[in-house]
């Protein structure tokens, strides 16, 4: 069972999300926060599986919350109304596993739901355009040297894919695909799946 938590200044809009989130099997909303103060509590209290979060919020706004909740276990959605491009790079360096507008298709939102709490980073086409766009305008530091086959499950991993997947991409036991992710990690110097795939994005490997 996936535990959720919503956190999104509208009560219409947390009611909209939990009525829709609740009709399936795998999933359990847990809780309700109305700001980013709130969001931070009940994540500690509540300990959910993965946070919905709206960037635009009182109190503490969602970039705040996200700071706060950096190098958790609890996987954070960013699940904005503001498609403002600036939002997005913040957002996934503070430590978000995906970015999504409130347009998105119900179906495609418990999809991300579901991705994001197996291990997946999840951007929307915009975020994801608007993340190259800036890793396109940003001088990056010289990358670190990958061999080619790490150079392969980073890009995988920028594109979304859990370990399972990558082994079977590439013809390969997911214990290697593990030790493989591992070097990637420890190689660029990132603690996570998350920093990674922005790595990847802004050196041009994803």
């Amino acid at each position: 069972m996936i535990r959720v938590l919503i956190a999104d200044d509208h009560p219409v809009v947390r009611q909209g999300l939990r009525t829709f989130l609740d009709l399936h099997d795998d999933i359990t909303v847990v809780g309700e926060a109305g700001d980013g103060a709130q969001a931070v509590e009940l994540v500690a209290e509540l300990a959910p599986d993965v946070l919905l979060l709206d960037l635009k919020m009182p109190v503490l706004d969602g970039l705040g919350a996200l700071e706060r909740l950096s190098g958790g276990p609890t996987r954070v959605v960013v699940l904005t109304s503001v498609s403002d491009p600036a939002d997005v790079g913040p957002a996934m360096r503070a430590g978000a596993a995906g970015f999504l507008y409130k347009d998105v298709d119900p179906p495609a939102l418990v999809q991300a739901v579901r991705a994001v709490h197996g291990g997946q980073v999840l951007l929307a086409p915009e975020a994801a355009e608007a993340m190259l766009a800036t890793a396109a305008d940003v001088a990056a530091p010289a990358p670190v040297p990958l061999t080619e086959r790490e150079r392969e499950v980073l890009a995988l991993i920028a594109a979304g894919r859990s370990n399972r997947e990558i082994a079977r991409s590439l013809a390969v036991a997911e214990k290697t695909v593990k030790t493989h992710v591992s070097n990637v990690l420890m190689k660029l110097g990132v603690q996570d799946r998350t920093q990674a795939a922005l790595y990847a994005v802004r050196h041009g490997l994803a």
